[in-house]
C-alpha cells in the first residue's frame, strides 16, 4: 500500500475514533507497549501503559502486588485503572496480559475503544521476554511450559478482539503501519455496517 494511502488510513483514525482509545491486548512480549508507544507516535495520540499506571496508583511494582497482595487484588485494581483510563480516550493504550480476561473490562472496551490484539508466535514470546526479566507469572522453573498454558487459556478470550494483527520479529514501523491500516478498514467497516 503506498505511504499515502497510510496518510490517508492516519487521516481517517483520526477524524473518526472520536473519544474512542485503540487497546493493545496480548500476551507479554506481544509488543503492546514498544509498538503502542511508536503507534500513538504516528497517529499523534497520547500513548498510556496500563500497568504503569497500576504501579503508580498502587505506589510500588507490579511484582511487589503480585507477592503481597496476590494476584486476584491485582487484576481487580487493573480492572478498575483501566476503566478510568478508558474515560481519558483518544488514546492508544497497552494492558496488561491478563486484563482482557475480565468480562468487564472487556465490555468498557468494546463502549469506549477499539481492541487490537498483537497475536504471535510461542518462539517469538519466547525470545522477547527472556530480554526482560521480572515477569510474576514467568516465575517458575519452565517459563516455557508457563508460556504454553497462558497461550492455551488465553488465546481463544483474545480472539473475542476487534481486530488481530500477527505480531511478528519485524521493524517496528512494519508493525506500526499494519496496526493503522487494520484499525482504518475495521473503522471503515464498522461504519458502513451502522449506515
Amino acid at each position: 500500500m503506498p505511504d499515502n494511502t497510510l496518510k490517508d488510513c492516519i487521516a481517517t483514525i483520526n477524524a473518526r475514533l472520536n473519544t474512542r482509545s485503540i487497546v493493545l491486548i496480548g500476551l507479554m512480549g506481544a509488543g503492546k507497549t514498544t509498538v503502542g508507544r511508536r503507534l500513538a507516535q504516528r497517529l499523534h495520540l497520547p500513548f498510556v501503559d496500563a500497568d504503569h499506571e497500576i504501579e503508580a496508583a498502587a505506589g510500588k511494582s507490579i511484582q511487589e502486588i503480585f507477592d503481597e497482595d496476590g494476584e486476584e487484588f491485582f487484576r481487580a485494581g487493573e480492572e478498575r485503572v483501566i476503566a478510568r483510563l478508558l474515560e481519558n480516550g483518544p488514546q492508544v493504550l497497552a494492558t496488561g496480559g491478563g486484563a482482557w480476561m475480565r468480562e468487564a473490562t472487556r465490555r468498557r472496551v468494546g463502549e469506549h475503544g477499539i481492541s487490537v490484539w498483537l497475536k504471535a508466535d510461542l518462539d517469538v514470546l519466547m525470545e522477547r521476554v527472556s530480554r526482560r526479566p521480572g515477569r510474576p507469572l514467568l516465575q517458575a522453573d519452565d517459563p516455557r511450559a508457563v508460556m504454553e498454558r497462558l497461550m492455551a487459556e488465553r488465546y481463544p478470550v483474545y480472539e473475542l478482539a476487534d481486530i488481530t494483527v500477527e505480531s511478528r520479529n519485524r521493524p517496528h514501523h512494519v508493525m506500526v503501519s499494519e496496526i493503522i491500516r487494520a484499525v482504518c478498514r475495521w473503522l471503515e467497516a464498522n461504519e458502513e455496517q451502522q449506515a
